[in-house]
């Protein structure tokens, strides 16, 4: 399955500690990030990420583009709700597009892992029911 990481920076600290936490689960997967939250994840893991542009500079765009080409099976988007972001329309338009295609996507670390411990367990298969592209999923 493909999956995205995207965290705000008061909350990349948090982001590497569910890398590491889950990165037997993370390792069979590929894995796509925007910008520092790729770096932050790999130096944390080692895991290879295909990293965007950081998201003020497009990152949440380009995920929410393979969203909309069915393209991500499910997302991690550690938002900081307590800081604004100038790039605030592009983060609910990633949102919108999650919820247009049915992609799951955690906003903070109890639902992550909910959704990571779901993965491993092999619930989230209702993406290969649902598209019908079973060619492309583990």
């Amino acid at each position: 399955m493909k999956i995205a990481l995207i965290a705000h920076d008061a909350k990349k600290p948090e982001m590497a500690r569910i890398a590491t936490a889950y990165q037997e689960i993370l390792a069979h997967h590929e894995l796509f990030a925007t910008g520092h939250t790729g770096q932050v994840v790999t130096d944390a893991t080692g895991l290879p990420v295909h990293r965007f542009n950081s998201g003020p500079l497009g990152g949440d765009q380009q995920v929410g583009a393979l969203v909309s080409e069915n393209q991500m099976d499910l997302i991690i988007f550690l938002r900081d709700p307590l800081t604004a972001q100038p790039h605030e329309p592009d983060v609910n338009a990633l949102l919108r597009l999650a919820d247009v295609y049915d992609v799951p996507i955690a906003t903070n670390a109890g639902t992550a892992e909910v959704l990571l411990r779901g993965l491993a367990r092999g619930l989230l298969a209702f993406r290969q029911i649902v598209h019908g592209d079973e060619s492309r999923h583990e």
